[in-house]
């Protein structure tokens, strides 16, 4: 062994912020990784397995779980799924998430994924199995539900009743998100009629001068939305920043004026784009953002029925989907009364006594 064993040190979350809470994240060395685990979780019922992955990297890949509450048929699952990925290299996060997804052809996230080891913890102490690779500084969580990916780390910090509005703010916003282009597209070109006389008004006379389609200007807007987004995560931090803004100032702005795109498009993209900010997982913010687009054509096309089949097809789509046994539509799919009720609307945690039901857990209560 010539190895030096360089590593970096713990430090703090880049990408879930602690607000108040713990400070530390993962990195990318495993052994690192598991004693922050052990520091948080000293029970004897957390069991760690450990496998290797790739014929060239031969990464280790541990498990992780409490004996006695994570169901056994998950974790013997997601072992499985792990021994058999057959590769050459286990060096990215996409190796290991599409082997051991439920399915690939979707642009949901199925895995859910965090970088801090409290949440983590959270996580296995609620009855999910965990996942943690070498040179990943991130640990995997399973079964993942929608419900998991609009839930914020500082959640289970604040007050029950803020956790509770912010999380149905976050429910609102994923609408919003989703549905507001679709919608003003079909009510501008097909259903007038919808829109308040003086709003209407307004509306047409911002474009008399705009020589393209609403469903034109509306995607020429998201797509350019989406180009912003990516130059400045692509570019370093400091000039990623400042092109993102000047973009959608001076480029917004100037097509205005030019009588390019109409202010009240301009608008409802921005507010739309706004919204999906709320969404604590970019993974999952990034399918909405595909599924925006499809709305708004299917808006264009067919008006609001193009938006009511999309939705229909997309709420078909997630109804088929599951993650190691579990809806991906939890806490709306199985015994919606008790599943809402604690992970949306929020309960003092003195009346959360049941560890969530589609986690088949072994032990269902957690505290007396």
């Amino acid at each position: 062994n010539t190895g030096t064993e360089e590593k970096r040190g713990v430090g703090e979350p880049e990408n879930e912020i602690s607000v108040k809470g713990p400070r530390d994240s993962f990195v990318e060395n495993l052994r690192t990784n598991t004693s922050l685990v052990r520091r948080h979780l000293k029970a004897p019922e957390l069991k760690i397995t450990e496998q290797v992955v790739g014929r060239q990297s031969l990464t280790p890949v541990d498990l992780v779980w409490l004996d006695g509450i994570a169901d056994p048929a998950t974790v013997e699952e997601l072992s499985h799924r792990v021994e058999d990925i057959d590769i050459d290299a286990l060096l990215a996060t996409g190796n290991i998430e599409e082997y051991i997804a439920d399915e690939m052809d979707t642009p949901f996230p199925l895995v859910f994924y965090t970088e801090r080891p409290d949440r983590f913890c959270y996580g296995l102490s609620q009855g999910k199995v965990g996942l943690l690779a070498e040179g990943l500084p991130l640990g995997y969580l399973v079964p993942g539900v929608i419900g998991d990916f609009l839930r914020a780390p500082q959640d289970r910090s604040e007050n029950w009743m803020v956790a509770a509005s912010l999380e149905v703010l976050r429910w609102v916003c994923l609408l919003v998100t989703l549905f507001l282009p679709g919608v003003y597209v079909a009510m501008v070109n097909f259903h007038p009629e919808m829109i308040p006389l003086r709003l209407a008004l307004s509306i047409m006379a911002a474009r008399v001068d705009v020589p393209f389609s609403a469903l034109f200007e509306t995607l020429l807007l998201l797509v350019a939305f989406e180009v912003l987004q990516e130059a400045g995560l692509r570019l370093p931090q400091s000039i990623g920043q400042t092109v993102s803004i000047l973009g959608g100032l001076v480029v917004g702005s100037a097509a205005v004026e030019a009588r390019l795109i109409s202010p009240a498009v301009l608008v409802v993209v921005a507010t739309a784009g706004i919204a999906g900010y709320t969404v604590p997982s970019q993974e999952l913010a990034a399918a909405l953002r595909l599924w925006r687009l499809v709305l708004a054509v299917l808006a264009g096309v067919a008006g609001l029925f193009g938006v009511v089949m999309g939705t229909a097809f997309l709420v078909g789509h997630l109804a088929g989907l599951e993650s190691f046994g579990a809806a991906y539509l939890t806490p709306f799919a199985a015994n919606p009364g008790d599943q809402v009720k604690g992970q949306v609307l929020g309960q003092p945690l003195r009346e959360d006594k049941l560890r969530p039901a589609h986690l088949n857990t072994g032990n269902k209560r957690k505290q007396r």
